[in-house]
């Protein structure tokens, strides 16, 4: 299972895997106190689309599809098959630091993960 959390909330047992997918390092944040399994920027937004997108929701759908083709790279397509692996057999949690909780990447990130459950999912049969 995929679940999204904000790194300001407490790590909790049920996070089980725990990803961070900002691309900077959380504003607050000290690196002694997060405590995650793995920081795997091929699958961040890049630079570029981050600040266009600036957080305001009137760009969310244009960010939706720039972020989506960057997930299709090689690079970030191996990651995403690993996590959704992984994701199968234990709780994945990803880690952002965005504060609108309806409108970030890692919504994003968690349809596409599911999406690659699913499919995989389905062709088992």
């Amino acid at each position: 299972m995929v679940k999204i959390k904000r790194v300001y909330e407490a790590e909790s047992k049920g996070d089980g895997y725990r990803v961070l997918v900002d691309r900077l390092w959380p504003r607050g944040v000290k690196k002694s106190e997060l405590k995650f399994d793995e920081w795997p920027k091929e699958i961040c937004p890049s630079t570029e689309i981050r600040k266009a997108f600036a957080h305001d929701p009137a760009k969310f759908s244009e960010f939706r599809t720039k972020y989506k083709k960057e997930l299709r790279s090689v690079e970030a397509s191996h990651k995403l098959i690993d996590l959704s692996k992984r994701a199968r057999r234990h709780n994945v949690t990803l880690l952002y630091a965005a504060h609108d909780e309806k409108i970030n990447h890692a919504i994003i990130l968690k349809e596409v993960l599911d999406s690659l459950m699913e499919e995989k999912e389905a062709s088992l049969g």
